[in-house]
């Protein structure tokens, strides 16, 4: 019998992240199954598909195939980056442009790092201008007021150059998708009232986790309702265990949780009703909530 053996560290570090998307796809790529069939394998749509796969490369969990493995990057000059920016063509368009959004001119070494993303990375000229406003709009999306640093816009261009974002026609739609989210994140944090500093990075991946398995506003803010109705506060692994519980049952939207989700009947004999949790006035918890709980409990035990 074939069996696959996971190392514990990489299994603790999935599990912290809290996605099952992200669970299933890892499992799947453990067990042989071809990247570009993951979709179809699944039964998971593209998009989440795609957003688990971006989650594993954070975690450290999923590593290119070989179409991604590059040599050492050159170590660029200023000779290198004077000549690229005196020669014909779009580069010297894109310095403009980018100490335009900038709003100042930019330092040598800035115009190395520039000059890599064109040169090295193999972006155009006009993708790399779309990525440093997408940069500068995620950043201000996330409440900063301060301009991204040209380190951070290099960063999020290997991601780009490695998801293959490379043409203008590839790159409109995963900007606006990708700004999109950060939109719903950010109105999500207004109503989970996590107001007055920014977002940890766990927090903001289970939002953006919620959201992908299909969910809408108004489904998250009612687990979040009945987080810290039953719990006192909003614990984060709780939230998830609930929302999980609907996923898993196809239930993604308030009628959708309140049809699927009833509370047993008083007339119920009392050796099938579910036993009241909480303190006094917050009533029983529905069976998903239960469910949660115990899991929680369970969790915390190891």
């Amino acid at each position: 019998m074939d069996e696959l053996k996971l190392p514990l560290s990489q299994v603790r570090r999935l599990l912290s992240a809290g996605s099952g998307g992200a669970a299933l796809l890892y499992l799947y790529l453990q067990s042989g199954g071809p990247l570009p069939s993951a979709s179809g394998a699944l039964g998971l749509p593209q998009e989440q598909v795609d957003a688990a796969l971006t989650l594993l490369r954070g975690l450290g969990l999923y590593e290119e195939g070989t179409a991604h493995i590059r040599p050492e990057p050159p170590r660029y000059t200023e000779a290198d980056v004077l000549s690229a920016t005196k020669r014909e063509g779009s580069f010297p368009l894109l310095v403009g442009e980018a100490q335009r959004r900038f709003g100042r001119v930019l330092s040598t070494e800035e115009l190395k790092i520039l000059l890599s993303m064109t040169d090295y990375l193999g972006l155009p000229e006009e993708v790399v201008g779309l990525l440093i406003t997408f940069c500068i709009q995620r950043a201000r999306a996330k409440g900063s007021a301060r301009a991204p640093s040209l380190r951070s816009v290099e960063k999020e261009a290997y991601r780009w150059a490695d998801e293959g974002i490379d043409t203008l026609q590839t790159a409109g739609p995963y900007m606006q998708a990708r700004l999109e989210r950060l939109t719903q994140i950010g109105r999500l944090q207004q109503r989970l009232q996590l107001t007055g500093r920014r977002l940890t990075q766990a927090e903001e991946r289970y939002l953006n986790d919620w959201l992908e398995l299909g969910f809408d506003e108004e489904a998250v803010v009612l687990a979040y309702e009945r987080t810290c109705l039953n719990t006192g506060s909003m614990k984060w692994p709780y939230c998830n265990s609930i929302l999980q519980s609907w996923h898993g049952k196809g239930l993604h939207t308030v009628p959708e949780i309140e049809a699927g989700d009833a509370r047993p009947q008083t007339g119920q004999p009392p050796h099938n009703r579910r036993v009241p949790v909480g303190s006094a006035g917050q009533g029983e918890l529905g069976d998903f909530e239960q469910d949660a709980l115990a899991r929680m409990l369970e969790s915390a035990k190891r």
